[in-house]
């Protein structure tokens, strides 16, 4: 069925809703012919009789099927945008919400169509045609009823199933946070009323058929009281025994899925039956232990290569194509570090790089960069790549300067280090072979950064920022005094370098220009408008 239903709606696209509707709204006609069917079987008619109740019957489902189809494309007009070619997030969900709440629409607005237009007219007809008394009469209309409950719950069913494969192209287009909401009609209603309702219908059948054509319409009345004594009792109580079988299953689901969208990999769901639902739970299970060890692995990973480099990795594959970015690069090394090495047992060298990279690491990830590598005493850290930022050489100056005081305060003279900060294009990317890749960043710019690091042991500095860096800074970083320009090693050009300019360093009597010349010190430039 759901096969034939997808070839339909890709042969008739935005008309499929529509025409799907009239298609199964004809059903009616079979169920109120099979109706006076089952009328036979407790009052005797003509051959005449026969066909003039089922003509009459089938114009007034024809006039009903009309009325209820009008109001059912006047409510499909909200998915009219998503069907015309509208695949926005906000026409998707409205259209999703318009399709599913369907065959609830038809229940709100046209439940009395059934009734009024054929059931109680053709009540009337046959009672005159037929010479029933007026109890009779009332017999009747409670067979009907029968009918016309057995005809209400197939078009409901028949609606939602026929509306599923239009759902399921929607579905493609929501957002993933898309919210549900509360359902239309719960599961648990639904079996809690079709199960009782095809029980009535089937107890007045098999009660009518039955009788060999002795039962009168004396005997349907019963047949429909007791029919609906023994759903509402006994029949119930199996109904609700099955939808606890059902529901409890989907329920443990439902809370478990919840548990793991709040992060805990840990949740598993008891498999209690061998059914689908038993077989659904396992596979649950089998998932989420799938995140759980992903998500170690993600952890592991994460902790040996920066996590936003794991992240990529894991999402777009090991090998990562080289991009041409502007980034800008920090290299930390720490002062002195030989000498120290010489002196500390090697736990106590590891100790103290441990605790420095325990700082300095999430200065580094707060501001947006990642540690690209640990290279013994010293750090390369990338600001623009693999996440593209804007303000990156902001975001390396404020993670340097943050540094520097988190150091000093720390280890005051006990521990000192230099940063160099430069900004320039690089090629971001895996490089390697042989089963061994590395995410790295190569450029002039890398480089650079390494030697402005060096000069740090010449002016005495904490930090340093090139001129390329400057040019990049969008907001204020407070008072920066410029160094003498250096020839760095592997560099044609002086490269200009600026310090940040701290009364703390006339104090400790290194070399500092004058504080308030305009050739030596400049504040950070004021972000541009816009």
């Amino acid at each position: 069925m759901q096969r034939l239903l997808r070839y339909a709606y890709a042969k008739l696209g935005a008309r499929y809703p529509r025409a799907i509707l009239v298609a199964q709204f004809q059903s009616a006609h079979l169920v109120v012919l099979g109706g006076v069917g089952m009328l036979t079987l407790y009052q005797r008619m003509t051959t005449g009789q026969f066909l003039r109740l089922v003509a009459v019957i089938e114009v007034l489902i024809a006039i009903e099927n009309a009325l209820s189809l009008r109001l059912l494309f006047r409510a499909l007009r909200p998915a009219d945008p998503w069907l015309r070619g509208d695949r926005s997030p906000a026409c998707a969900a409205q259209a999703w919400r318009t399709l599913v709440e369907l065959p609830v629409e038809y229940l709100r607005r046209g439940r009395r169509n059934p009734l009024l237009i054929s059931a109680v007219p053709f009540d009337v007809y046959a009672s005159l045609d037929l010479g029933l008394s007026w109890w009779s009469g009332v017999i009747l209309l409670a067979g009907s009823a029968v009918v016309l409950l057995y005809g209400v719950a197939l078009r409901y069913f028949l609606m939602e199933l026929s509306m599923r494969p239009v759902i399921e192209r929607i579905s493609q287009d929501l957002p993933d946070d898309f919210a549900i909401g509360r359902p239309a009609v719960p599961l648990r209603l639904k079996l809690l009323t079709a199960v009782p309702a095809l029980n009535i219908v089937t107890g007045v059948v098999v009660a009518g058929l039955s009788t060999n054509g002795t039962a009168t319409l004396s005997d349907l009345g019963v047949d429909v009281v007791v029919a609906v004594l023994v759903s509402l009792t006994t029949a119930f109580y199996l109904t609700l025994l099955l939808t606890r079988s059902i529901l409890g299953p989907i329920h443990d689901l439902r809370a478990a899925t919840q548990r793991v969208a709040q992060g805990d990999l840990s949740v598993r769901v008891p498999v209690v039956s061998a059914d689908e639902t038993g077989l659904l739970a396992q596979s649950f299970n089998a998932a989420v232990a799938g995140l759980q060890e992903r998500e170690a692995l993600r952890e592991a990973f994460g902790s040996y290569v920066d996590p936003e480099v794991a992240e990529k990795v894991l999402r777009d594959g090991a090998v990562l194509e080289g991009d041409e970015v502007d980034v800008t690069v920090l290299f930390l090394d720490i002062r002195d570090f030989t000498a120290f090495a010489e002196r500390a047992s090697a736990r106590e060298v590891v100790a103290l790089l441990n605790g420095l990279w325990e700082r300095v690491i999430p200065i580094l990830t707060r501001h947006g960069g990642h540690a690209n590598k640990l290279i013994g005493d010293g750090l390369l850290a990338v600001f623009g790549a693999p996440m593209r930022l804007e303000d990156h050489a902001d975001r390396a100056v404020d993670a340097a300067l943050e540094i520097a005081a988190q150091v000093r305060e720390a280890y005051g003279q006990r521990l000192r280090v230099g940063i160099g900060v430069n900004s320039g294009r690089v090629v971001a990317g895996t490089i390697g072979g042989g089963g061994k890749l590395d995410f790295t960043v190569i450029g002039d710019a890398v480089n650079t950064a390494a030697r402005v690091e060096a000069q740090t042991r010449v002016t005495g500095d904490d930090v340093l920022i090139t001129d390329a860096v400057w040019e990049r800074l969008r907001r204020p970083h407070g008072e920066w005094a410029e160094r003498p320009s250096s020839e760095l090693r592997g560099k044609r050009e002086p490269v200009r370098l600026w310090a940040p300019a701290r009364t703390s360093e006339r104090e400790e009597g290194r070399w500092a220009p004058a504080i308030g010349s305009s050739s030596a010190v400049r504040a950070a430039p004021t972000p541009p408008s816009g």
